[in-house]
Parts: structure tokens; C-alpha cells; sequence
């Protein structure tokens, strides 16, 4: 069965900077909806599109292809007593937009006299990303996880449990 609209694809990925160094790669396999539902990078979705298992593909993506570029708006100075005692560089925290209730992460990147600089960006912002990936299964999605834009199950999205 070849990759295409409403398949389910599982796939082993590799990503590596621009220098070739590996930055990211999957534990286990990810599984996800094919067919423009937004549950992956679009060039990497559009380069899977057609192959079956056993396939590998790699992908060379711009900053604005993969995580997009860095925003300095999303860099700020906090004061410090915002924050847990304990702060470090490099921790993520999570905050939720009042009025449209949409979560944002950003990462502490400097602590300084009683200040903390924020980063709200991507880890991955700004960066030219190659991405390589092997198929290891396709198969039809079911009408729910059609519905539902994602997959459920084993290694999908489970509603509301903890892994």
C-alpha cells in the first residue's frame, strides 16, 4: 500500500542541522494521518506522499519550511519572582493566552540580576533542518480517526490518559 490521502504511516525519523550534526530522532515509531491534517512538516508530509514501506526519503527544509524563523517578540525579560525558586537555564514553562486560552512554551535561556530571559520560540527556530525518514507501515485510517484529523490507538493520540 503506497502513502496517500487518509493513510495511516509509521515511520522511524532522523533530523540534522545544517552543520549534518543529528539533532532529533525518534524512541519509537511515529504514526500519523497523511493527507494535509497538520500532524506533521508539510515538505516531509509532501515527500512521503506515494511511498510504501520499506521506502526512505530525506528532506532539506528552510527555517520557514520546518520551525520557522526566530521571532524577537517572543524573547522577553521576566522578573524573577515570577518564577519558581529553584530556575535554571533551559528549563520550559508553559503559559496559557487569557483571551484565546492557546498554550505557549518558552524556554529560560539567561538569568541576570533578578531578570529572566525568555525564549518563546521554536529550539528549532531559525534553523535549516534536513529531515530522513523510512516508512515502516501504511494502512488505511479508519472513518474515526478520519473525523477526528489524527490517529488513536497504539502509539496515536489517547484521549485523555497518560502514556
Amino acid at each position: 500500500m503506497k502513502i496517500s490521502q487518509d493513510t495511516v504511516v509509521s515511520l522511524n525519523y532522523r533530523m540534522f542541522d545544517s552543520n549534518n550534526q543529528l539533532i532529533d530522532e525518534n524512541q519509537e515509531p511515529i504514526v500519523y494521518l497523511h493527507g494535509g491534517y497538520d500532524n506533521i512538516l508539510p515538505p516531509v508530509e509532501a515527500a512521503l506522499e506515494g511511498h510504501a514501506v520499506g521506502d526512505s526519503i530525506s528532506v532539506s527544509m528552510s527555517p520557514d519550511e520546518a520551525f520557522g524563523e526566530i521571532e524577537e517578540s517572543l524573547v522577553r525579560e521576566e522578573d524573577v519572582g515570577l518564577f519558581p525558586q529553584d530556575i535554571e537555564v533551559g528549563m520550559m514553562f508553559e503559559t496559557r493566552d487569557p483571551d484565546t486560552g492557546e498554550a505557549h512554551q518558552f524556554r529560560v535561556t539567561n538569568i541576570d540580576a533578578g531578570k529572566v530571559t525568555v525564549d518563546g520560540n521554536h529550539p528549532l527556530a531559525g534553523m535549516s533542518l534536513k529531515f530522513e525518514a523510512t516508512v515502516l507501515e501504511v494502512r488505511a485510517a479508519s472513518d474515526e480517526e478520519i473525523a477526528h484529523g489524527h490517529v488513536h490507538g497504539a502509539h496515536g493520540h489517547d484521549h485523555g490518559h497518560d502514556h
